[in-house]
Formats: C-alpha cells, structure tokens, sequence
C-alpha cells in the first residue's frame, strides 16, 4: 500500500505534541508503587517463545546432561555473547541454543521453569510459542516435545495458571517444510484440542514476506485454528498487511511499525487487532534505540489494542514484568495507561467469553481494591 509521507508527518508531530503534553501532567504516580501494583496484577502474556525462556544455566544444565557440546565455555561467556545488533544476529545464538533439548525432561523441564517465572509474574493465562521445526530438523519427533510440554502445563493448571501452545512456522524456511509441519502435526492437534489451539509464523522477517505462507494457514484456517503472525517488527509495513489480508491473522506480533502507515493505523483501531509488542525485545534487537524512543504510548493513543510481552526473556533481559516496569519508567506512562494495557491483554487472549469475562473481573477486583 502507498503511504502517503505528508499524512505520515502530521500524524508523528500530532502525536509527539500530545505525548510531550501528557508527559508534563503525569505527577509522581510512575514511582515503583505503580510498577508493584502492575507486577502483581492479573495479566495474560500472549507473546512468549518458550525456546527463548531458556537460562544460560539451564542450557549448559541439559547440554552436560545430553553431552551436548557448547561454543562457550561458561555460562558468563554464553551471557556476555547475548549483545545483539539485529534479529539475525539473536537467532543465531537462539537456535544454537535449543540443541541442548533433547528429551521429554527436558521439554518439561524448561517449560516449567517458564510457567514458574510466569506465576511469579502474575500472569494468569499464557498462550506459547513452540518451534517445531528447530527440533525435528534435530530428529526430535513431535512425541517427544509435545508430551514433555503439556506434561508442564497440566501442572501449572493445578496453580491457576491456564495455558495454550501455538506452533510457529520458521519462516526462513521453504513453504514446502511448513506445509509439511503442519501434515505431521495434525495428529497432535487432533489428540489435544485443549493445549494445541493455533499456529504462528516467526523467525527471519527481512526477506520472507507473510504471503509465503499463505497456503498453509489457509489449511489451518480450515482445520479451526487460531492464527497470529510476526510481522513489522524490522520488516516493512506491507507486511502487516499481508498478515492481515493473506494469513487472515487474528494477531499481529510485534506490529510496532504500524505507525509508518495511518490507513493501517485507522484499521488496527477500528477492529482492535491486537498487537503483542515486547518492549525489551524491540531495545535489544536495535528496532529501538532505547527505550525512551519506543512508540508504544503513540499507540496507545491512536487507539490501537497493545499488549505488553516478553518474546525471549533470558535472550532479552527480563519476563513480562520486567517489560511492563521498563515502559512504565521510560514513557511516564499513567496507571490508567497501565490498567489498559493489562486489560488489553486478557481481552485478545484466545478465550471463550465466559472465561474473558472472569479475568477481566479479577483485575478489575485486585485493580481496585489495590493502592
């Protein structure tokens, strides 16, 4: 779609002018009393890859179980490798990592690790990225991965916390390897609706434009799955255009260019598309200088459904709350900003109304009753 660069200006300068105001009538509410009020409240994380909630302790853990070799020689070495300058630069090091996974354990493992940081998060629901292709490339078959994960979020069920896992298509790959992921996957979507719910699209953006994959989700579309997709992260506005137009997309993650355009700007707020923006993650893969610079307030004020994740937390410096804390201190942003955001999340988790309804009552009830 053409954009048209003169409406581009006004909008930025409109909505840099309204920020600057808003900033000046913001008291000292952003204190860490609002950032702990937001940590312990209800929240659902809709964007979170499980493979990246993988410690350094962790892989050099597994990877001396399974005699799995490592570049690094330390855990300190393998954190001071995570400097990043580009999406690239991140999955390099992210898919070295997920070598070291080699057995249901293992699976169970780090998704239990993940769903206990989610519990300290006060997250209520979480709906999972999973990678398969990362791992059947491996020879690591779906009944080793899908087992050990569910196994993990039958447990944090019994803390209150309900889940769901999406399979993601790696999109640097062949059309042809997707359609032929999702072949084999049937099987475990049909034996269990209750965890496998949709599929994503994530991976490399420059270079693999959504319509590539148009075909396979279609099938997925057919098959009664939910769909989301990665798109304008460092790829362009087009984009999300496409997520939307050809996947039928029912979220767009990271979507953090959507401002480039104001026809899509006026569309994300008039259907309240959800995006799932993952703050530290834009800061550490340069999308963002810092996170001053991030435009997820400019978002927020043209009406836009944002909610606040993770992506990779230990690639990324943090957990949900983590992100929540760093925008809250960056951006200034007002407890009404935050309340929205929390909300914003609950309502664009793939739900039934019934169970929508009941936590969004939770948070308003801890919202209020909470000073």
């Amino acid at each position: 779609m053409k954009l048209d660069s003169a409406r581009v200006k006004m909008w930025r300068m409109t909505s840099s002018l309204m920020n600057k105001n808003q900033t000046k009538r913001v008291l000292m509410q952003n204190t860490p009393s609002l950032i702990e009020k937001v940590s312990r409240a209800p929240k659902a994380e809709l964007h979170v890859h499980i493979e990246g909630t993988l410690e350094p302790e962790l892989i050099f853990k597994l990877a001396q179980r399974n005699n799995v070799p490592l570049a690094w020689p330390t855990v300190d070495d393998l954190r001071l490798a995570y400097q990043f300058t580009s999406l690239q630069s991140f999955l390099d090091i992210y898919y070295a990592g997920t070598s070291v996974l080699q057995t249901e354990d293992d699976f169970y493992e780090m998704t239990s690790a993940y769903l206990d940081n989610a519990c300290q998060n006060g997250v209520i629901h979480a709906e999972i990225f999973f990678d398969p292709q990362s791992h059947t490339s491996r020879g690591i078959g779906f009944d080793v991965f899908i087992p050990g994960m569910i196994r993990a979020l039958e447990n944090a069920r019994e803390k209150g916390i309900s889940t769901q896992l999406i399979m993601c298509f790696l999109r640097h790959l062949p059309e042809s390897d997707a359609l032929k992921t999702f072949a084999d996957s049937r099987e475990w979507f049909s034996r269990h609706p209750e965890w496998l719910t949709g599929v994503g699209l994530d991976s490399s953006e420059n270079g693999n434009p959504p319509e590539k994959f148009a075909r396979v989700f279609a099938r997925a579309k057919a098959a009664g799955l939910r769909r989301v997709a990665h798109a304008g992260e460092e790829g362009p506005v087009e984009y999300i255009w496409q997520a939307l137009q050809l996947l039928d997309s029912e979220r767009i993650d990271h979507g953090v260019r959507s401002l480039d355009d104001p026809d899509l700007i006026a569309h994300l707020s008039d259907t309240q598309m959800p995006l799932t923006v993952c703050p530290l993650s834009n800061v550490k893969l340069r999308v963002f200088d810092t996170m001053a610079d991030h435009n997820l307030r400019e978002l927020l004020q043209a009406g836009v459904n944002v909610t606040i994740n993770s992506d990779d937390p230990a690639y990324f410096g943090g957990h949900v709350n983590a992100n929540y804390e760093s925008v809250i201190d960056a951006l200034q942003l007002t407890e009404s900003e935050c309340y929205t955001l929390l909300e914003n999340s609950l309502m664009s988790a793939f739900v039934d109304t019934r169970t929508r309804e009941q936590m969004v009552a939770r948070l308003n009830d801890f919202w209020q009753k909470t000073h």
